[in-house]
């Protein structure tokens, strides 16, 4: 498969994975606004942030290193396929494990809720782990999706899913809100064998077929799909990937030590599987390069773009949105400073995504065991940050923290970018370096946004919040517009290769 291609699939699965996000996002606003009305914010609160968060380190932990390691280019050419789909299998015992131990900190380390307010917090934290290992029977078939470019597939199956999470959570908050956490626990229950049934179907259907001949696909039959050992093949796995794959497993420790941002998979697989792991820019095919550095510029003035409008509207809109989610209940106290500050860190997220989605797909193994020292270093100085700023300013502070601890993750990141490509005539950072225009429209809009929320919003009446809202709206036209005039190579970009109508009239 050429780069074009790799890029117009990717590109096909980046904008898939975008209106993907977008409607979860909206979903799940929608079912926290519903179902506030029936269960209590300390409910709510509980699943959001606990148990959410035990189930995103449980999935986090057993497979980011498998994925960041079989997704590598070589991984379906130097490797036999079937030694990759046994090493993909060992993600399951690795979640048994990590959720036995997590389910011991959540139960006995951390503080338990009053089972008076919260009751079934125990039950739910091990429904919630065995949700996350539930969804890990699927990883084999989810890498061999990615890395064939199956870009519908992730869709409809996520999709599917979420569907199914939010009709049970909606029945069941409204026929039985007194079961409380069961009736979350059950939705993600219901939502991770969702993901892993609509999976095994598509493979069942697809293997053997005259599309997986077509498309040459690798595996041929059910069977190949298990943990087993290929004819002539005497390691059940190929030991060069496993070891790569343990020196991203110490990486995404640290990592999740330090806060996980967004991660950019779509864009991972492109950079992944273009590139070749560990040889610098002058060994690469220079035609290959020249693709990467303008996709990588490209997205790097997208995320800084779309991070800058967030960052200058969530200033003056923070306020607004919570009193319309929640009501005085959120909108007063710390909550809209949080959310400002919040906006900044959105940001610094959304750059880090991209930057070290690049550097992860071009480092070698050993490149790789070096930056692991270099985060244990900036998780020791984020946990000393962590604890003075929020002895110093509380929540803020703890934001703040995560800011500078993204910040210093940037640095290496363009430290190594810069060094990549010095060799080389593409220069991809170019892409953080908005137009003048640009920088102007979004400082007058950050300026007109704040005296608007000043003058009408938000404790005058829905009249003057309407005013307030329709010059948020006129500002963020003129913004676009600016976009458009000036960022014409991003653009292009986006009209190109993100959107499926205006890519399919380019090709």
């Amino acid at each position: 498969m050429s780069s074009e291609d790799v890029l117009q699939d990717a590109s096909t699965l980046a904008s898939y994975n975008v209106l993907l996000q977008v409607m979860f996002r909206v979903l799940t606003f929608l079912l926290n606004a519903f179902t506030l009305r029936f269960v209590s914010k300390e409910l709510i609160g509980v699943v959001n942030v606990r148990l959410t968060l035990l189930y995103s380190t449980l999935v986090f932990l057993s497979r980011e290193a498998f994925r960041r390691a079989c997704l590598s280019r070589g991984s379906g050419t130097g490797h036999s396929w079937r030694q990759v789909v046994n090493l993909l299998w060992l993600t399951l015992p690795l979640g048994v494990a990590w959720a036995s131990l997590l389910v011991c900190v959540w139960l006995w380390l951390l503080e338990v809720p009053d089972p008076r307010t919260i009751p079934h917090y125990g039950p739910a934290v091990g429904m919630f782990a065995l949700a996350a290992v539930q969804e890990l029977l699927a990883e084999p078939l989810w890498v061999l999706a990615q890395a064939h470019m199956f870009v519908r597939l992730k869709v409809v199956a996520e999709s599917l899913a979420m569907i199914a999470k939010c009709s049970i959570t909606v029945v069941l908050v409204v026929s039985a809100p007194e079961w409380g956490l069961y009736i979350f626990s059950a939705a993600q229950l219901v939502y991770t064998g969702f993901l892993v049934f609509c999976y095994v179907v598509y493979f069942l259907r697809f293997l053997g077929s005259e599309e997986a001949t077509k498309k040459c696909f690798p595996l041929n039959h059910v069977g190949e799909l298990l943990f087993c050992r290929a004819d002539g093949e005497v390691p059940l796995i190929d030991w060069t990937l496993a070891r790569l794959t343990w020196s991203f497993f110490k990486q995404s420790f640290l990592k999740q030590v330090l806060t996980e941002g967004e991660r950019y998979e779509s864009f991972y697989i492109f950079f992944a599987k273009v590139l070749e792991r560990g040889r610098d820019v002058k060994s690469q095919k220079q035609e290959d390069v020249s693709i990467v550095a303008e996709v990588l510029e490209c997205l790097l003035k997208l995320v800084l773009v779309i991070g800058l409008i967030i960052t200058v509207f969530g200033y003056a809109y923070s306020h607004l949105a919570l009193d319309i989610y929640g009501g005085s209940l959120l909108s007063s106290g710390a909550g809209p400073t949080l959310l400002r500050y919040y906006s900044s860190y959105v940001l610094l997220l959304a750059v880090n995504g991209v930057t070290e989605c690049f550097v992860f797909a071009a480092m070698s193994q050993e490149e790789v065991d070096k930056y692991n020292v270099v985060m244990l270093g900036l998780s020791l100085s984020f946990l000393f940050l962590s604890y003075m700023l929020t002895w110093w300013a509380g929540a803020v502070g703890f934001i703040l923290a995560n800011c500078l601890n993204m910040g210093l993750r940037i640095l290496h990141s363009l430290f190594y970018i810069s060094r990549y490509f010095q060799s080389s005539p593409w220069r991809p950072l170019r892409g953080l370096l908005p137009s003048p225009a640009l920088l102007l429209a979004l400082g007058l809009s950050a300026v007109v946004t704040a005296l608007s929320e000043g003058a009408f919003c938000c404790d005058r009446g829905w009249l003057l919040r309407l005013v307030h809202i329709a010059v948020g709206a006129a500002c963020l036209l003129c913004v676009l517009v600016t976009v458009l005039l000036t960022e014409t190579q991003l653009v292009r970009f986006v009209r190109t290769q993100l959107l499926p109508r205006y890519r399919k009239k380019h090709t």
